[in-house]
């Protein structure tokens, strides 16, 4: 990877590791639904201007039906899920398990597509989960991740199933985006399906607007993650499959945990256990394994 392309892929990893920092702000005042919709209104403020991108505007018209949609799955209620968990569970253990996407769109690729892994993926999906339920059951992790005081174990694995249910949806979003969406403009799709996701979540921002004032400290930190997180990272993301291929790219997911545990730590004080360090080890692994990043010769020829 030419320096310049490696230094917008770790700026996209800064960017997005951060993000669950801002939504824990946002929705501490917002709520979890005002926050997520407030997200993608803002974004796809932001993005309006790409649709003057000669083609853009033209080819978001041509599939306006599916863009729509997979901005409700792909932004619109994982964001949701996700603003709902960093109020009850730390924002690193929140990435930790945002780390799982390739898994869970390697098992709806399989499932819909048809698109059976060989044998490094299959053992990369097995080492992904183990490490996903090691996580979630162990002790170590359950106890030193609250964020709400008093939460109880029962909170805490409702916040990490949010979680896992977000990555679900991700995955069925990348399925219907390669089987609906193929050749469409990676910005008419990175900005319509904002827009999608603004529509969709637009009546419960509205329902449960929170009654109290709401401080500048809450609204930068929305107004952050929409401009930088979401905006800004969605161009640079596709900037990057243009010119590295989507297969490096995915590689980003690595990384976004290293700098949500930072910026937790850092900025709010939050404790890393080596017990979540440990299980996102097991849990990269076996990410790097199911989407082909790292393949066992020996393993594709026994299967």
């Amino acid at each position: 990877m030419p320096p310049a392309l490696a230094l917008e892929f770790l700026l996209l990893a800064a960017l997005w590791g951060s993000s669950f920092l801002f939504m824990r702000l946002g929705a501490a005042e917002f709520g979890a639904l005002p926050t997520a919709g407030l997200r993608v209104a803002l974004a796809a403020l932001f993005l309006l201007p790409v649709f003057l991108v000669k083609g853009v505007w033209a080819d978001f018209r041509q599939r306006a039906q599916p863009i729509l949609f997979v901005g409700l799955l792909n932004s619109g209620i994982p964001f949701a899920l996700f603003a709902f968990a960093v109020l009850h569970i730390s924002t690193g253990l929140t990435a930790i398990l945002n780390a799982t996407v390739p898994l869970t769109g390697a098992v709806v690729a399989w499932l819909w597509l048809k698109d059976r892994p060989g044998g490094s993926r299959m053992l990369g999906l097995a080492i992904g989960f183990i490490g996903v339920i090691l996580l979630v059951a162990g002790k170590s992790g359950l106890n030193a991740t609250g964020l709400a005081g008093g939460a109880d174990t029962s909170t805490n694995l409702l916040a990490m199933g949010a979680c896992l249910l977000a990555t679900a949806c991700y995955g069925i979003a990348a399925s219907f985006t390669k089987r609906y969406l193929t050749g469409a403009h990676p910005l008419a799709t990175a900005t319509g399906s904002q827009i999608g996701a603004a529509l969709g979540l637009a009546l419960p921002t509205i329902w449960l607007w929170p009654e109290t004032p709401v401080s500048p400290t809450a609204w930068g930190a929305l107004a952050a993650v929409a401009l930088f997180c979401t905006a800004i990272a969605y161009i640079l993301f596709f900037r990057i499959i243009a010119q590295a291929g989507p297969s490096k790219a995915l590689t980003v997911t690595f990384l976004v945990p290293v700098f949500a545990l930072l910026y937790g730590a850092f900025f709010i004080g939050e404790t890393i256990t080596p017990w979540m360090v440990l299980c996102g080890i097991v849990i990269v692994c076996g990410t790097a394994l199911s989407t082909g990043l790292v393949r066992l010769g020996w393993l594709e020829r026994a299967v």
